[in-house]
């Protein structure tokens, strides 16, 4: 892999998987791996589908990419069927290739419409890894809201608090991750969020959900927004919906189409634009998802599972545990003692991902009770081992 480019964070510690199958990765020894990183959370029903696979050759052997001037019915099949989750019929989805762009294009669409200038996030809100979003010194207003977990009054939060009364008018709108913080699984207060994007809308500004890593399934909703009781203006939707294939979705209400219409001519070129490969894809993710009561199976799944996770917390190893619907973190004492254990849990065939004193586990949303049985007794036991080493 010398000439392979990685600017991510994360070591790789498997090169050369050769074959998978559900929750299961096989490397070129044949030894097997247990994938409750789900990719980089994107294989939401499992490496190499049979079904996906086939809508994938179906669709290549018709047309897989479409230009500016012709086009194929499946985008508007598929359109349909993303609409059909949401609120939003009469609306309209642009399909792109990753959950960044789809950020992007609806920041754009949304700064061209209102005309302001501020885009308002959460302190550890995640936006994709466009320069446009890393760079928050200007234009924009964070929202730190560390604090407000533990206030007496989250639940019924005050628009008098000072952190509401010092917005700007000015904001463009909300991005609003609900529930992925920067890969740390932290639930913002539903009534803080509430009054965040009231305050928002009464000003004209627009709601943005970031459903990139949250939507499809992955908390126990089809969206994580729903958790929080709002209808947003604007849906990012990525990763899950492609099911490791690179396609998201900027999802719109019929009230932005109509402002996107009446203001001038707005305009956004991407070669893969609304390719008719992806929008096969989305279209098939989701109609096995209906199909096979797959939300419904994440969110019983999922608190079964967090209870597991829950019960190894000793206050030595395991600090906290957090997690909704198939999407969970585990915090660690320290990074060397994380570090320790995630060796020894790719030694014994299970991968999750690493972020210093924290493993994030998303499992595939079709991950059955036996295995994750199987995960939690091998987690135990190396914390177990772990335990004995520090006290000697």
């Amino acid at each position: 892999m010398k000439n392979i480019g990685n600017y991510s964070i994360h070591e790789l510690k498997i090169p050369n998987i050769v074959d998978s199958h559900g929750v299961y990765l096989i490397d070129e020894s044949g030894k097997q791996y247990m994938d409750l990183e789900s990719g980089i959370w994107c294989t939401a029903l499992g490496h190499k589908n049979k079904q996906i696979n086939d809508v994938i050759k179906n669709q290549i052997e018709s047309v897989m990419h479409t230009g500016f001037c012709y086009s194929n019915r499946i985008l508007e099949k598929a359109a349909d069927t993303i609409l059909s989750l949401t609120s939003f019929k009469n609306g309209e989805v642009t399909f792109l290739s990753s959950g960044s762009e789809a950020i992007e294009l609806l920041r754009q669409i949304t700064t061209h419409i209102s005309k302001k200038k501020i885009t308002l996030a959460l302190h550890d809100a995640y936006l994709g890894s466009y320069r446009s979003v890393i760079d928050r010194d200007t234009d924009w207003h964070i929202f730190d809201w560390q604090y407000c977990e533990s206030c007496p009054k989250n639940k019924k939060c005050s628009t008098e608090c000072y952190k509401f009364t010092n917005l700007p008018n000015n904001i463009s709108e909300f991005i609003f991750e609900p529930g992925s913080a920067s890969g740390f699984v932290r639930f913002p207060p539903k009534s803080m969020v509430q009054n965040l994007a009231n305050i928002v809308r009464k000003n004209k500004g627009k709601i943005i959900a970031n459903e990139v890593t949250t939507g499809i399934g992955r908390t126990g909703k089809w969206f994580g927004f729903q958790h929080y009781g709002i209808t947003p203006d604007m849906i990012a939707i990525g990763k899950g919906i492609g099911n490791g294939y690179p396609v998201s979705v900027a999802v719109l209400s019929p009230g932005s189409v109509k402002e996107v219409r009446k203001a001038k001519p707005f305009s956004y070129l991407q070669s893969h634009q609304n390719d008719p490969l992806g929008a096969a894809i989305a279209n098939e993710v989701i109609r096995q998802i209906q199909s096979n009561n797959i939300i419904e199976h994440a969110e019983k799944n999922g608190r079964l599972f967090l209870s597991q996770l829950e019960s190894l917390v000793d206050g030595e190893i395991v600090l906290e545990v957090r997690g909704k619907g198939l999407m969970f973190a585990v915090e660690l004492v320290s990074k060397k003692v994380g570090d320790d254990i995630y060796n020894d849990l790719i030694e014994q065939g299970f991968i999750v991902c690493n972020r210093k004193a924290l493993f994030r586990i998303d499992p595939p949303l079709v991950t059955t009770e036996k295995e994750f049985n199987k995960f939690v007794n091998t987690f135990k036991s190396i914390i177990n081992a772990k335990k004995r080493t520090l006290d000697r």
